[in-house]
């Protein structure tokens, strides 16, 4: 290609096109066609009846369900409460009952009622719901969380493109040091925006800005890390790590069981998923499985800040190699060559920053 700034152009096309191929093949394959994958669900039932009507239930669905028997109601809604079920069929020859928890999924809540209803119409009987952990008012569909954590993201992914390209000049201390800071800030207006601005969270929310900052503070420093061997292809990583792969297996739309197991894979230790889940662990479900998901979170920052002090060892060996070029071989670089440098830095930064925000 003859002409250089065609070919700059061109170069920095790569980036968006590989984000729309990227995003297109994260969220269609994640979202497009949600099916019930070994959906949990259990049959309330001791006896041979309830046993026989599991099976019967288990051998229709085939691997789209996994039908398992408890012996009291309150055994049902304890496994809602700790996630280890979707629903929770009540028998009877009157009026039967199918239990949820829609907080944890508003899908897959949907989903089982989908599998019982028919079963109940076909006995001539209807069906009541109970929802035993339902979202607030102010979130009725549960997915509200799933947003929180979209804006936290966008907050935290574009907040290093601008520390990576404008602040490469300075120390890596003081890259963390901003990283820190802004990772307070987005964490503060992600708590404005659960709290007084749209009420997603009626308690806890000190607790919930906690999990905001360690999800945030984890996005940084890894950006922040990246940055140094990755340059303008950092926007592109985080794109992958933090939009691709995070927000489709983060559970906010679709658990693990209506999607295929690639992202369902992901969701066991992701950070998205870790904040997702842990918000609702803390905010519906008297923090059962809390630890576990705020553990995740930690583990992503302990990554983040152990690929930022790699890259600031490396930033210190470069810096020492560089500093044994002389200043009068510097000298004789002409004056235009210098400028056309400032301008091709000057402009990587702004195509780095754009495509980042």
């Amino acid at each position: 290609m003859r002409s250089p700034a065609l070919r700059h152009v061109i170069t920095h096309l790569i980036t968006p096109l590989l984000m729309c191929i990227g995003m297109g093949l994260a969220y269609m394959g994640a979202f497009v066609t949600p099916e019930p994958h070994h959906l949990p669900v259990a049959v309330v039932g001791s006896g041979p009846q309830a046993k026989v009507f599991a099976q019967t239930v288990k051998d229709k669905a085939g691997d789209r369900l996994d039908v398992r028997t408890v012996a009291t109601r309150s055994e049902a809604v304890g496994l809602l409460d700790s996630r280890d079920i979707t629903g929770a069929y009540v028998p009877s020859a009157k009026t039967p009952e199918l239990v949820v928890a829609s907080a944890a999924s508003d899908m897959d809540a949907t989903a089982v009622e989908k599998v019982f209803t028919p079963i109940a119409a076909g006995q001539g009987l209807p069906l009541k719901v109970t929802d035993v952990a339902a979202p607030v008012d102010d979130d009725p569909t549960g997915q509200g969380l799933f947003f929180l954590l979209i804006a936290l993201s966008i907050g935290s992914y574009a907040s290093v493109a601008a520390l990576g390209a404008a602040g490469a000049g300075l120390a890596m201390r003081v890259r963390a040091l901003l990283a820190l800071g802004v990772s307070a800030v987005v964490s503060g207006i992600g708590a404005l925006l659960a709290g007084p601005v749209f009420h997603l969270a009626h308690h806890g929310l000190a607790s919930l800005w906690g999990m905001a900052w360690l999800y945030s503070a984890g996005i940084l420093f890894v950006g922040v890390g990246l940055h140094t061997f990755l340059k303008r292809w950092t926007t592109l990583a985080m794109m992958v790590l933090f939009v691709m792969l995070n927000f489709t297996s983060s559970g906010g739309l679709f658990r693990p069981d209506l999607q295929n197991g690639f992202f369902g894979t992901l969701h066991a230790f992701w950070n998205g998923a870790g904040f997702v889940e842990g918000a609702r662990s803390l905010l519906y479900f008297h923090g059962d499985g809390l630890s576990r998901n705020v553990w995740t979170l930690i583990v992503w920052l302990l990554l983040g800040l152990a690929g930022t002090a790699i890259a600031a060892a490396h930033e210190r060996a470069r810096g020492r190699a560089e500093a044994s070029v002389t200043a009068a071989a510097l000298a004789h670089v002409p004056e235009e060559r210098k400028a056309e440098e400032r301008a091709e830095e000057e402009a990587e930064e702004e195509v780095e920053e754009t495509v980042g925000v």
